[in-house]
């Protein structure tokens, strides 16, 4: 699996497309954090759940319909929160979680992502896997193993992020907008 750094750039890479109110960092704070919470699942190793079940590691947590269930969860939350832009603030979320699972396919080890549990309890990689598994402890991440593992990830997941955002910045700063007719 990537890092919680490397799921966190992701996550916030996708500050853009939230709604104007929560394009600050608050927001920035809860995609990061939604972007990296499917591996909160590895609680499941206190209570003996292995990791190739349903339930275990890199299973339901990782799905598609897991993200899909938080996100349309947090829908109410938004239409209390925001005057409008509630569906786009749910969904803008959904990417964010959905990020995780398809993120982890491009790593170079594991059983797999459980991407469409509950419907199929089979665990998938990408055809290309550039991105090396982080260590667990942050102690590892301390060694030269683990700083070049830092590495990796900033190359194939902060650069493109960092690209990608500046890139949707600048397209929105500087190309004109279509006027309102009064």
């Amino acid at each position: 699996m990537p890092s919680a750094f490397a799921h966190a750039a992701v996550g916030a890479s996708l500050v853009p497309f939230l709604p104007q109110p929560l394009r600050n960092p608050a927001g920035f704070g809860l995609l990061a954090f939604l972007a990296a919470a499917p591996d909160l699942d590895v609680i499941g190793f206190s209570f003996d759940i292995p990791y190739s079940h349903p339930l275990g590691h890199r299973g339901l947590s990782h799905s598609v319909f897991f993200a899909a269930a938080l996100a349309a969860a947090s829908w109410p939350l938004w239409r209390h929160r925001l005057s409008s832009g509630a569906t786009r603030a749910a969904v803008v979320c959904f990417v964010a979680i959905a990020s995780h699972g398809l993120l982890d396919t491009l790593t170079d080890g594991g059983l797999g992502i459980g991407l469409w549990i509950p419907l199929d309890d089979g665990r998938y990689f990408a055809p290309w896997r550039p991105i090396e598994v982080s260590p667990l402890s942050v102690d590892a991440f301390l060694s030269h193993r683990g700083l070049a593992i830092l590495a990796n990830e900033a190359r194939w997941v902060g650069l493109p992020c960092l690209a990608f955002t500046a890139s949707v910045w600048a397209w929105r700063r500087y190309l004109p907008r279509p006027r309102r007719s009064p």
